[in-house]
């Protein structure tokens, strides 16, 4: 229960701090479209302290570069020149004072206070939703898993009960990862998208395989692999994300967590060094000396 209401808070949050952001551009555009264009509010905080106190070209102008770099650097921001020498050149690139321009100016700061404010709010109930996560008895292999970090982790635990599923297709199907057939008479293989799903599971399914296809490892080539196919992202992503649902589930049926080596590698997991040679572990030694051996003319 506590988990579900953790990640309802937060996506509540998150959605505030996408209008605050949109409210804020919207405004800006109407008097300092340049500025707008300069930053990008949703991942700045400098631009969100520079709107805190500076709104308006004449403003930014009568502060003057030494000033402004002063002014952010002591507020903690990090590089507080290239800030600076942003917002001049926007400054400089409007001459033309709009009307309307002080109120304008006004909202703009308190819109830019109300994001700072909820940007603060998500760092302490992203901690909070760490530390409950990590609590939690099946943690480490679900954080284990390429993709799955606290945020998505905690909404997979509070999307269900794994019980609840008789095996993994069950799983899938909950998650809109499984097309659903709508034959009529002779008419068969007519798949469609499922309409009928768990949002929460499906997002948080889809949404780790989307980030596992960042770094090189086994989801790329997977992703790859259905892209060269044919499949279009999105397709290919979703087929991801079932793939990984039947890992998921396997690596909590048996309680290990998720490495890319074989489990024979991973049991016998210390490592032999030879010299003039590189490190390997002992189960490829062993392969190679058996073959070795079967291969030689005195082995019956």
């Amino acid at each position: 229960m506590g988990d579900a209401v953790l990640t309802a808070g937060r996506s509540g949050l998150v959605a505030d701090r996408v209008q605050l952001i949109n409210r804020l551009r919207d405004v800006l555009t109407g008097v300092f479209p340049a500025l707008e264009w300069a930053f990008d509010y949703s991942a700045r905080k400098g631009a969100l302290v520079l709107l805190t106190g500076y709104q308006t070209p004449a403003a930014i102008r009568c502060c003057g570069r030494y000033r402004l770099t002063t002014s952010l650097a002591n507020r903690g921001v990090r590089g507080a020149d290239a800030v600076a020498a942003t917002a001049l050149d926007a400054a400089q690139a409007q001459q033309t004072a709009l009307p309307g321009e002080d109120v304008a100016a006004q909202i703009v700061a308190d819109l830019a206070a109300q994001i700072r404010a909820l940007d603060d709010r998500l760092k302490r109930i992203d901690k909070q939703i760490r530390e409950t996560f990590r609590s939690h008895p099946q943690a480490e292999i679900i954080e284990s898993l390429p993709g799955m970090g606290p945020i998505l982790g905690v909404e997979f635990v509070a999307a269900g009960d794994l019980s609840a599923y008789v095996d993994v297709g069950h799983l899938a199907s909950a998650a809109g990862l499984v097309p659903v057939p709508r034959d009529s008479g002779c008419r068969t293989g007519n798949l469609h998208r499922p309409k009928r799903c768990s949002c929460r599971l499906r997002r948080v399914l889809y949404m780790s395989a989307q980030t596992s296809i960042i770094r090189e490892g086994p989801n790329w080539d997977f992703y790859l692999k259905k892209r060269g196919e044919g499949c279009k992202h999105v397709q290919a992503v979703i087929a991801l994300a079932r793939r990984r649902a039947s890992v998921l589930w396997a690596l909590l049926r048996v309680g290990r967590v998720f490495t890319p080596a074989l489990p024979v590698t991973q049991r016998l997991g210390f490592v032999i060094e030879t010299p003039g040679a590189t490190t390997a572990t002992c189960s490829s030694l062993l392969t190679s000396s058996s073959t070795a051996r079967s291969s030689s003319p005195g082995t019956t």
